[in-house]
């Protein structure tokens, strides 16, 4: 899964097409046996300089405490080797800068969305029971499901076993995988797959709705009543178990909305456009906001925040306290926004506006030097990568009150003009890398 449970704000972008669906239920393959390879000496640091094997004999000995049975762990013994390979893959991965109206223009597209409704039709008795015991919407689940895998023609080719071992032994987040690899046993202990079945990301996510292990083990649900919890090929289980993730795992709030497109005017106090910043609804409308189509906001205190992902001059969304169940599933703010909204518009929301012109943006050498200048100037803005990142946009709106500039998180060329001293032009609109 492309999320925070798994904590990056990478967004890998699935080689989709509108006609991958057309399979909704495939069988996965079938992997060829691994090969081991030789681990790296840095990643033996960590452990005491101890070799793989020596640390995979712990790793057995933890699931073995941990409930798993010596059956079991024969069983899934030939798949637990190491690729340095996956490791390389996690070390390089790269985080992309985007325009949001890029990103969900492609993800968001129509026929996904009308993917998921079909979906919805052809799953209808599943859906209404998922909703009925969780409370989560149909178009909220169906939109995960086609974000993560296309509606499973896209969950990965790699053994699973392996994936989750290699980052294991690897000290980037050893103790996170050493767990995600216990609770892959323990999928496999119960009897919901079999080491061979476990096929999935690089990153070790299962299913249609790429799960990691732990939300497998905490969350799957056999809902087509087979004995079995099978993420892989059970369109039924698929959808249970996301709700239950979803309502229990993410803290959805039942019968609330989660993101709606709104109109936002000149004059908002831009300062107070953030998630961090809830107001009652009925506040936001005295203060002009309306829907798109001029309609009055509801005059009741719901909270919500404005959400500007490409700043004041950009698409604009009222966000709900039920928003940030789609930021923990994946804390890219492109990736949560892109999802909530394909959930409205499998809801029936109608597409969101196109900007009345480009929405300038600073190219990627420039937003680069911005987050230096930021780190300068004592904020944190994590990794100086080109990318607008959280912390990134939390600093540039600091930065933008101190100069008085319009503070709705969006760098822009004057911002970084103030900032060295200098002047600049921004760019068009644009990718970013």
């Amino acid at each position: 899964m492309i999320q925070t449970r798994f904590a990056i704000a990478a967004v890998t972008l699935l080689a989709l097409s509108p006609t991958a669906s057309a399979q909704l239920l495939p069988p996965p393959a079938k992997p060829v046996a691994p090969k081991p390879a030789a681990p790296s000496a840095r990643a033996a640091s960590c452990h005491n300089g101890a070799s793989f094997d020596r640390f995979l004999a712990d790793v057995k000995q933890q699931a073995i405490a941990a409930g798993v049975s010596q059956r079991t762990i024969s069983e899934a013994s030939p798949y637990l080797v190491y690729d340095q390979g996956i490791v390389n893959r996690d070390r390089g991965q790269r985080v992309f800068g985007q325009l949001f109206t890029e990103f969900a223009g492609r993800m968001a597209a129509t026929y996904r969305m009308q993917n998921g409704q079909q979906h919805i039709k052809t799953y209808a008795a599943a859906f209404a029971r998922a909703e009925k015991e969780y409370g989560v919407p149909p178009a909220v689940i169906a939109a995960f499901w086609g974000l993560e895998s296309d509606f499973g023609a896209n969950m990965g080719n790699l053994p699973t076993l392996k994936s989750l071992v290699s980052l294991a032994y690897d000290c980037r987040r050893s103790e996170m995988f050493v767990g995600e690899t216990v609770a892959a046993l323990k999928v496999i202990d119960r009897g919901d797959l079999t080491p061979s079945e476990m096929i999935g990301s690089w990153a070790g996510e299962l299913g249609q709705t790429q799960f990691l292990p732990t939300h497998y083990v905490n969350y799957a649900v056999d809902y087509d009543g087979d004995g079995r919890r099978d993420l892989l090929r059970s369109g039924p289980d698929v959808i249970g178990s996301t709700a239950n993730y979803i309502a229990n795992g993410l803290k959805w709030r039942r019968g609330e909305p989660w993101l709606e497109e709104i109109k936002v005017p000149a004059n908002l106090p831009w300062e107070q456009t953030d998630l961090s910043v809830q107001q009652p609804r009925s506040k936001w409308a005295q203060l002009g906001v309306t829907y798109p189509d001029g309609r009055l906001l509801p005059n009741d205190n719901l909270a919500a925040s404005v959400l500007l992902p490409m700043g004041r001059t950009g698409p604009a969304f009222m966000a709900y306290p039920n928003f940030a169940a789609y930021t923990e599933w994946n804390n890219s703010l492109i990736y949560s926004t892109t999802a909530g909204y394909l959930a409205s518009r499998i809801a029936g929301a109608a597409p969101m506006r196109k900007p009345a012109q480009p929405v300038a943006q600073l190219p990627f050498n420039e937003l680069k030097e911005l987050q230096q200048l930021l780190v300068r100037a004592g904020f944190n803005v994590g990794k100086v990568d080109g990318v607008l990142g959280q912390q990134s946009r939390s600093a540039v709106k600091a930065m933008q009150i101190k100069y008085g500039l319009p503070a709705d998180s969006w760098p822009t060329a004057e911002l970084l003009a103030r900032m060295r001293g200098g002047t600049a032009q921004a760019q068009p609109a644009g990718v970013v890398r």
